[in-house]
């Protein structure tokens, strides 16, 4: 039996590549600007992709490449991908789901507490050589974070952890979410809902961690900034276009708000003009939130094993599109 053709445009970390190249035909590519039509070449005599959320996989892209038959993004996220030209047209689609949960709830804290002691402000200061006196009551005063109140807007896997996190810190924790959580967890974390506008009024920090959707896209705009304290600080580690981009560039210049913590942005790369990167109250990260070792190994593992084994005619660990089972069976994709 051939091998199964497999494109990777991503460079993963080992052992994962030499593993998926046991038992498939590799091509990976590595390129910054990969164009729909560089895609549909290459995906043309190809039976799966791992691809990354950068790669957008439209319905052109699905229906030209019909010897397609597994998508496996390595990301929890999957609005970059046509789910439905790919549910009507076979393909099956996973995710890598639950394994970056702690190092992007980590990623978040970071970003909280650095934005709230201004801590990339101080660096950087520092770094100018602009520190002349050694310590002055009113320098570099930043936002408490022990005993404030927390608002996470959606309450899944990392919003949990996130909160979990807040424990140490003392602090009061609101939530809002479309989908409430088990009582259990509710109660575990001391978890008060709120609807959006109150979590926002009342809340000290606001961190997101929510699905890009139709019903997030966003979710936090002009009029939502304007409900929050003057004082709070908003965090974003989810998605970017959950976030009015242009809107939280307003409230930050006009000190709407006090600061942002940033680790995604509606368009990535972030453009080199973009007038954030002139404001000193937000804080940028470049899309890291799965960022550790032992996360982006994880997510390797699972986008391959997903990949794997529906090659190999089995269940896959994460599958998206759960429709596609009625459309083409397991049984139908074995080719290892």
């Amino acid at each position: 039996m051939e091998k199964p053709q497999v494109l990777v445009t991503c460079d993963m970390l080992p052992p994962w590549p030499e593993i998926l190249s046991q038992h498939c035909d590799v091509e990976t590519v590595l390129d910054d600007n990969l164009t729909k039509d560089k895609i549909i070449k290459l995906l043309k005599d190809k039976d799966g992709l791992i691809c990354l959320v950068s790669d957008k996989i439209d319905a052109e892209i699905i229906n030209t490449c019909s010897q397609l038959k597994v998508i496996s993004t390595y990301s929890v996220g999957y609005d970059h991908i046509d789910l439905s030209s790919a549910t009507k047209n076979g393909i099956y689609v996973t995710n890598t789901p639950d394994v970056l949960t702690d190092a992007t709830a980590d990623l978040t804290w970071a970003l909280l507490m650095s934005i709230a002691r201004r801590i990339a402000e101080s660096d950087q200061y520092v770094r100018d050589n602009k520190w002349k006196i050694a310590w002055a009551p009113k320098f570099m005063v930043g936002g408490d974070i022990f005993g404030q109140t927390l608002g996470i807007i959606g309450m899944g896997r990392i919003g949990q952890a996130v909160a979990k996190r807040a424990q140490g810190f003392n602090m009061k924790i609101l939530y809002y979410d479309m989908f409430k959580p088990n009582p259990k967890i509710v109660k575990n974390l001391n978890l008060q809902y709120k609807n959006l506008d109150e979590l926002l009024q009342e809340s000290d920090f606001i961190s997101l961690h929510v699905a890009l959707n139709k019903d997030t896209y966003h979710i936090i705009n002009e009029q939502k900034l304007k409900l929050m304290k003057s004082s709070a600080y908003l965090i974003n580690a989810s998605r970017g276009p959950v976030v009015d981009q242009k809107a939280l560039t307003f409230a930050l210049k006009n000190r709407i708000i006090a600061g942002a913590g940033l680790d995604v942005y509606e368009k990535e790369p972030i453009e080199s003009n973009d007038p954030l990167l002139d404001l000193s109250n937000v804080v940028l990260a470049p899309h890291i939130g799965s960022g550790s070792i032992t996360s982006r190994t994880k997510m390797a593992e699972l986008a391959v094993n997903n990949l794997i084994y529906i090659l190999q005619g089995k269940s896959p660990i994460s599958l998206v599109n759960d429709k596609v089972l009625l459309v083409k069976s397991l049984v139908n994709m074995r080719m290892i």
